[in-house]
């Protein structure tokens, strides 16, 4: 028996990495990513959604951490596993507590970012969270969020940063040079945008550390009797 963890991207999934727990990177392919999942559920314990994802509140900063209440999308609303959600607010102090919207496209403009959270009152928006949690729903698994602030709510993500993710979750640095050569202009918020990115992902593995190989799950779903 296994734990599943939904991510987005390879460098997510490599930092996730622990024995017991199945890491699946959507690479923002929500078809894939859900035929993935429910081929994988029926061995699982538990299924959780971690990686990054942007701020829909203001106050969020790169590198704070999430962790949902609900995953919100356009058609439903799940809760997550209360136990679950409590254990990873406890391996991670300051984390936000709430909805989390989950989305088939990514969120790049500051001002949808904000008409989002006035419309769902949720914190963050991924493109992973909404696809575990309906499979988690159809395996009647445990299902729980924790994600880490990469962009805040009041950042526009310049186009070069919107088509740097393959349909594996690998780097697509060739697409990211094809848009910066086609405006070169964007190249400092470029730039930030990368900063903010790598301060996510240290939080990630800093978290992840906390969190130990479980993710807060319970030792019984690592481990079968």
């Amino acid at each position: 028996m296994t734990l599943l963890a939904a991510t987005g991207l390879l460098r997510e999934a490599r930092i996730l990495a622990a024995p017991g727990v199945e890491v699946v990177a959507g690479g923002g392919d929500r078809a894939r990513l859900e035929a993935e999942l429910d081929r994988l559920a029926p061995g699982a314990t538990g299924l959780i959604s971690i990686g990054i994802a942007g701020a829909l509140a203001p106050g969020l900063r790169p590198g704070d951490w999430v962790v949902a209440t609900a995953v919100i999308d356009s058609a439903a609303r799940f809760e997550t596993d209360a136990a679950w959600a409590a254990r990873l607010r406890a391996a991670l102090p300051g984390a936000a507590t709430g909805p989390v919207l989950g989305a088939d496209m990514m969120v790049a403009e500051a001002a949808a970012k904000t008409a989002l959270h006035r419309g769902t009152s949720a914190l963050a928006v991924d493109m992973e969270s909404h696809v575990a949690a309906r499979v988690a729903r159809r395996h009647g698994l445990p299902f729980a969020v924790a994600r880490v602030v990469s962009d805040a709510a009041d950042r526009t993500l310049p186009p070069a940063a919107r088509v740097g993710m393959r349909p594996d979750g690998g780097m697509d640095l060739p697409a990211v040079l094809r848009a910066l050569l086609a405006a070169p202009l964007q190249l400092p918020a470029l730039i930030r945008t990368g900063w903010e990115a790598e301060q996510a992902f240290r939080a990630l593995l800093r978290g992840h550390g906390r969190l130990g190989r479980s993710l807060a799950a319970t030792v019984a779903d690592l481990d079968p009797a």
